[in-house]
């Protein structure tokens, strides 16, 4: 089987695309794009020879996704990876690559789906987070979980200090799920993930 042609999608500092960069997946990925024109992770592709794109938010949302479609499309994307990309994927997409975008959360899902997990998990007094790669599909941070890693909340954590230790581990558990799959391969079957 050949490898997979990956397209990264982003919308910040882009701290989880450069771990991809700097990893094995670096020879798989074909484009990054990005919902914001001068998001610092296009800056990292660039710098790294990835030809970037960018589909800015538009009013109509039905016409955006096609447009994210029609870029995916165009980049022969075999797996889509959303790291720390902000939008959500509407319909058109979803069904597109069906159980091919694999998303990094800040959070042991389900628990703190949405934008803000590390601040819900902070004001809930939870002892313990994490992070979750998971299959994207039609919800918010709803689809089936692929792997997890804990985070241990401390005392002293504010909502930066622990993000900043979740991401820790959220670069390595993206690159490690993405080596897999590449690899083996994965099979989904209704929320059950497994590799091979």
């Amino acid at each position: 089987m050949p490898d997979p042609r990956i397209v990264v999608l982003v919308s910040g500092a882009g701290t989880l695309l450069q771990a991809l960069l700097d990893s094995e997946i670096r020879r798989l990925i074909v484009a990054v794009g990005s919902d914001q024109p001068e998001a610092p992770a296009l800056a990292r592709a660039q710098a790294a020879d990835v030809p970037t794109f960018v589909v800015p938010m538009a009013d109509d949302r039905e016409e955006w996704n096609r447009d994210v479609v029609e870029h995916l499309q165009a980049h022969e994307a075999d797996l889509v990876v959303t790291a720390g990309f902000m939008r959500v994927l509407g319909e058109p997409v979803i069904e597109a690559f069906k159980n091919r975008i694999i998303n990094s959360h800040p959070a042991l899902l389900p628990s703190f789906p949405g934008a803000h997990a590390v601040r819900d998990a902070v004001e809930s007094g939870v002892k313990v987070t994490g992070c979750t790669i998971h299959i994207v599909d039609e919800g918010v941070d709803t689809g089936p979980i692929v792997a997890q890693c804990p985070v241990t909340v401390r005392d002293s954590d504010t909502v930066e200090s622990l993000h900043e230790r979740i991401k820790e581990h959220e670069r390595t558990l993206l690159v490690d799920v993405l080596g897999r799959i590449v690899r083996e391969g994965v099979s989904v079957h209704g929320r059950t993930v497994a590799f091979g």
